[in-house]
């Protein structure tokens, strides 16, 4: 029994440390699947994470806490748009640009604003998306195999956990089942026909980085008014870039997100797991080598496993109508 709530355990954790993937996955799948490659996923991520500690900080809510870090993504978003759509830039640099922009003006605000070296004050539990104890769990919490899944996995997260899993589905429905998705994969696909349908490119492009920004403030502010109680520099700790390689992995495709962001939340749950345990054989790893094994893992799984991945075939290429 020992073993199994030790499984539950890590399942638990498997879910919290894969949802700003997901969030952030999702965010990249509406973009992508529009044409517009989104390196900027990191710095999106990190400001949110920023705006959201920030103004939960003032504000004392966690709610206006996310609005903040929304706000703050989908106008990131919309700078990366300004870039790549209307300007025709590299969508590649521009990225990379606002990650290097989110770095920097991430340290520096938090320095002018709060003066803790880059850091926001810590949170109390009122000013948090805090855990979520479902009905009878506290009951049902000692019976055999049902109660620890019950009380420990499935209870017990925060809102935004939920919302994350529910996202899945709402994406689905709307790249597959909507007038609007219909037209968003179109033009991923092939912007000229979309262009002779008489529709624009470029506002639809704009729609998906809204959406796209929409889901990066959710991970951002997971990151910080849910996981954890305050801002750090650097907290997304290239979790961005592990939310794409999980599209590319996920193949574009919304519940194939949601199983490779797990994997990839299974594999750094379960190198925490592994810190300071010795091994048969090996004996006890380096902590180093522990915590770079899920990135280690995330290449080998890309290089050997994932087979072909095709992307939208207008994906990074700027539109120009023809005259």
């Amino acid at each position: 029994m020992d073993l199994f709530g030790d499984l539950v355990q890590v399942l638990a954790s498997t879910v919290r440390l894969s949802i700003p993937l997901v969030f952030a996955a999702l965010a990249g799948l509406y973009a992508e699947r529009s044409g517009v490659f989104d390196i900027g996923l990191e710095g999106k991520m990190l400001f949110g994470a920023f705006a959201a500690a920030s103004a939960a900080a003032w504000t004392g809510s966690a709610w206006l806490g996310l609005l903040a870090a929304v706000l703050t993504s989908v106008l990131l978003s919309l700078l990366h748009g300004y870039a790549s759509i209307t300007q025709r830039g590299n969508q590649i640099i521009s990225g990379v640009a606002i990650n290097f922009i989110a770095s920097g003006l991430t340290i520096q605000l938090g320095n002018a604003w709060f003066g803790q070296g880059g850091r926001t004050p810590q949170l109390p539990n009122s000013a948090r998306f805090t855990e979520i104890v479902w009905p009878f769990a506290r009951e049902i919490a000692q019976v055999p195999i049902i109660g620890p899944v019950y009380a420990g996995l499935i209870s017990g997260h925060n809102v935004l956990v939920y919302i994350a899993f529910l996202a899945v589905p709402f994406t689905w429905w709307v790249l597959f089942r909507t007038r609007f998705g219909l037209r968003l994969r179109a033009v991923g696909e092939n912007p000229g026909a979309v262009d002779t349908a008489g529709l624009s490119v470029s506002w639809l492009r704009y729609r998906a980085l809204i959406c796209c920004g929409i889901l990066g403030g959710f991970a951002g502010a997971y990151l910080s008014v849910a996981q954890s109680a305050s801002f750090i520099r650097e907290m997304s700790a290239g979790k961005g870039y592990i939310a794409l390689a999980a599209l590319v992995f996920a193949k574009w495709k919304p519940f194939n997100v949601l199983m490779a962001c797990l994997l990839f939340g299974f594999l750094d749950a379960f190198s925490i797991r592994l810190q300071g345990k010795s091994l048969p054989v090996i004996g006890e790893m380096p902590v180093q080598l522990i915590q770079a094994l899920p990135y280690i893992l995330t290449v080998i799984l890309l290089a050997g496993f994932i087979g072909k991945a095709i992307p939208p075939k207008a994906g990074g290429v700027p539109y120009v109508k023809e005259r």
